[in-house]
């Protein structure tokens, strides 16, 4: 193949690695629909991938106990999934910890059941007139915004599973990792698996 210009033929041969590789973006785009070329770029939000919603199975859900119940969470596919034998009652999405304060995975169980927690880890970042600027963040891994302050706020429905904190409980999915090592839980399936374990009842943390 040989590349016409004003001076003459020149050959792919002599076209250095980083030409070819320009020319080739530059036929794709050329490929490129006209309205995809002056498209605006798009906004994190609109990249973060939507989740699938809750599923709930009556059937199962009827037959769930703390006594014989577990969980399974998966921190790939950000769903966590409430057990009775090997059948699904709830398979939910959730928001596992983010890369500064990542979710281990690992065998757990539920140490303590709270239906309100207070500390000073969770909350809101507010503006001076008390607006929430940032919402469900923690002081270890979250700074504030110039111009706001920290205002504490209880999580509901909160599964502690060992003495760092690590916990789930109800709070805000984004779409991603998101919270401080803890699994949060859409606030509609939260209390349907609180109601359903127990102090001891297995929890499954897989990659």
């Amino acid at each position: 193949m040989a590349l016409k210009m004003a001076s003459g033929t020149l050959t792919c041969r002599s076209v250095s690695t980083d030409m070819r590789r320009l020319l080739l973006v530059c036929l794709l785009f050329a490929a490129l629909p006209a309205h995809a070329q002056n498209a605006a770029p798009k906004s994190p939000a609109e990249l973060i991938g939507v989740q699938d919603p809750p599923k709930v199975v009556p059937r199962v859900l009827d037959q769930a106990t703390p006594e014989n119940t577990r969980l399974v969470i998966s921190l790939g596919r950000q769903r966590a999934t409430l057990l009775v034998g090997d059948e699904a009652a709830i398979d939910t999405p959730v928001s596992t910890g983010k890369r500064r304060a990542p979710t281990p995975p690992g065998q757990f169980a539920v140490a303590e059941k709270l239906i309100e927690q207070s500390s000073n880890l969770h909350g809101d970042f507010v503006d001076a007139g008390g607006v929430i600027v940032r919402s469900g963040v923690s002081t270890r891994i979250d700074a504030a915004p110039s111009g706001t302050t920290f205002r504490p706020v209880p999580v509901r429905y909160f599964l502690r599973l060992n003495a760092e904190g690590m916990a789930l409980y109800a709070g805000r999915l984004p779409g991603y990792p998101a919270a401080d090592t803890a699994v949060r839980l859409p606030a509609d399936i939260a209390p349907l698996i609180y109601q359903r374990v127990k102090p001891g009842t297995l929890v499954t943390i897989d990659e």
